[in-house]
């Protein structure tokens, strides 16, 4: 131990008297100090640095030749990546017009050319994950996800596809029974990466996909409501086309319902989907309505 002893005497008269202080603790403090003035140096030296190394790449190459590298990289790959290079670099990838370019360059337009996005990046990464917002759409995690509003009869169940669908990878599907079974998603837009601004001055088409087949022994019918809601999950337009039945006996495959909002107007923040049916012979079990691949998509660029 590292002691020293300090002297506290407050006059030539007065007795001595001594205190026994730890330097340890003090040279601790200096250390850690020395460190932190270390680091921070480190630091500013690292970023003089790099400052120095894109001065020098500018020197040596223009910024319309780096930008005309970055537009044929991958995106992902020029936001996480070049965008920390450096400032001037950074500028280049934030810029309204890189994003333009890249669009332009991959056939990324909006639909409507009197109302362009604010934000292109995010425009461009929309519209290339463009994705179905229904969660479990093909019965493979049985019920899960999706909220039962009418279960009667024996209630809904998840089984396999009796009659062949379209696309082979699509191998179950959502039975009904002998009363009214629908059931239902709501999407919250913001939460799946689509702003009010986005969805506001864009107002991207929204397409709605559901298949649907009836058994061929029993009669049965089919139903589809589909809602653009407001804030308050007010209804701001609504798709809903007669129900379709089947007859007893029939030998109809798989059948497709589409349908896709334009120009529904600004303040749509979710959207309801609703599907479902019921038999028409009242038999015990599963002879009603299958349902099954239904999809909702945002499309905010031009089909090509």
């Amino acid at each position: 131990m590292e002691d020293e002893m300090v002297d506290l005497n407050s006059g030539s008269n007065s007795s001595k008297k001594w205190k026994v202080v730890d330097t340890r603790k003090r040279k601790k403090s200096w250390v850690q100090i020395s460190e932190t003035d270390s680091e921070k140096g480190n630091h500013q030296a690292k970023r003089r640095k790099e400052e120095y190394k894109c001065s020098s790449l500018q020197a040596d190459v223009p910024l319309a030749v780096v930008e005309e590298i970055l537009l044929n990289l991958p995106a992902h790959q020029v936001v996480r990546v070049c965008r920390l290079v450096c400032h001037e670099w950074k500028e280049l990838v934030d810029s309204a017009a890189h994003w333009r370019v890249r669009c332009r360059r991959e056939g990324i337009q909006p639909r409507d050319a009197s109302r362009p996005p604010d934000d292109w990046r995010l425009f461009y990464f929309l519209t290339k994950k463009r994705r179905n917002l229904l969660k479990n759409p093909r019965a493979e995690d049985k019920l899960q996800g999706w909220k039962i509003v009418e279960n009667g009869g024996d209630r809904w169940v998840a089984e396999e596809n009796r009659k062949p669908f379209p696309d082979e990878t699509v191998t179950k599907c959502f039975v009904t029974s002998y009363w009214l079974c629908l059931k239902q998603q709501l999407i919250n837009l913001k939460k799946e990466g689509y702003s009010d601004a986005f969805m506001d001055q864009l107002q991207p088409h929204i397409k709605i996909t559901d298949w649907y087949a009836p058994r061929f022994d029993c009669g049965c019918h089919y139903e589809i409501g589909v809602e653009l809601l407001d804030q308050r999950k007010k209804p701001i337009c609504t798709f809903q086309p007669e129900k379709v039945f089947f007859e007893q006996w029939n030998d109809e495959l798989w059948c497709q319902m589409t349908h896709v909002f334009k120009n529904y107007g600004p303040g749509v923040r979710f959207i309801r989907f609703t599907h479902g049916g019921k038999d028409t012979q009242f038999w015990a079990g599963w002879y009603g309505i299958r349902v099954t691949n239904s999809s909702v998509e945002i499309c905010p660029a031009e089909e090509r």
